[in-house]
């Protein structure tokens, strides 16, 4: 299998290309002040995710909701200031450093396509931060089915079909193993892992999978993905 089997990279956002760790783990602690400095990356992580499935909604409209719940359970501030606060500095998430770059050398060769749990308010945000590098872009709240529904990813192919492109045309691109690469795989796509916790322990700030799925290509950052794609 080689790169040039491919014209369509469809790609997860958040985690992907957006450090969104770093957004969780920068909001908890500048709004949890002195309490949150006690705590332990993986503590915050495991109230964070606790908390998002209370509150699944779209991400713009219930991330302050998610800080309240998770900020109970661990003894934070747990105020309107404190879930403004978090707020800022979850969407202010920056883009991985290889991002940008990566997307720009990746756009050259293939239809770029955005795959984001994200509703369309916080992907806009997103999209700016990475140089509004894709051709097209699928949100859940236009799909209705957040990732891994296969349902997303119907709706997805219905749309690229649309423009001419073929299920066996599409290699998705992702780092989470519970929304993206298990369900891809069952779902008969090619797959690109971007492991962006290789050598870390655990999965951080996205849900266990049952199992790790085995990709067909597997990479520790886009920018590994782009410079493999120009060796080819």
């Amino acid at each position: 299998m080689v790169f040039a089997d491919f014209k369509v990279l469809t790609f997860d956002i958040v985690g992907t290309c957006i450090d969104f760790e770093k957004g969780v783990l920068d909001g908890f602690r500048a709004a949890g002040g002195a309490a949150a400095a006690e705590l332990t990356d993986d503590e915050i992580f495991a109230a964070y995710l606790k908390s998002r499935e209370g509150f699944p909604g779209a991400a713009s409209a219930v991330m302050r909701d998610v800080y309240l719940g998770a900020a109970k359970t661990l003894g934070l501030p747990a105020d309107d200031a404190a879930a403004d606060c978090y707020f800022r500095f979850f969407f202010g998430a920056p883009a991985f450093p290889d991002s940008v770059d990566a997307l720009r050398r990746l756009r050259r060769k293939f239809r770029l396509v955005a795959m984001t749990n994200y509703d369309r308010v916080a992907f806009t945000n997103c999209a700016t931060k990475l140089g509004l590098p894709f051709h097209d872009s699928v949100t859940s709240d236009e799909a209705r089915y957040p990732k891994p529904d296969p349902r997303f990813f119907s709706y997805n192919l219905g749309r690229q079909s649309a423009f001419g492109y073929k299920q066996d045309e599409i290699l998705h691109v992702a780092q989470s193993q519970y929304h993206d690469i298990g369900v891809a795989r069952e779902l008969g796509y090619k797959v690109c892992w971007i492991e962006r916790r290789q050598g870390l322990k655990g999965f951080g700030g996205t849900p266990v999978p049952k199992q790790v799925t085995k990709p067909d290509f597997h990479f520790s950052s886009l920018g590994e993905l782009a410079d493999a794609v120009e060796r080819e």
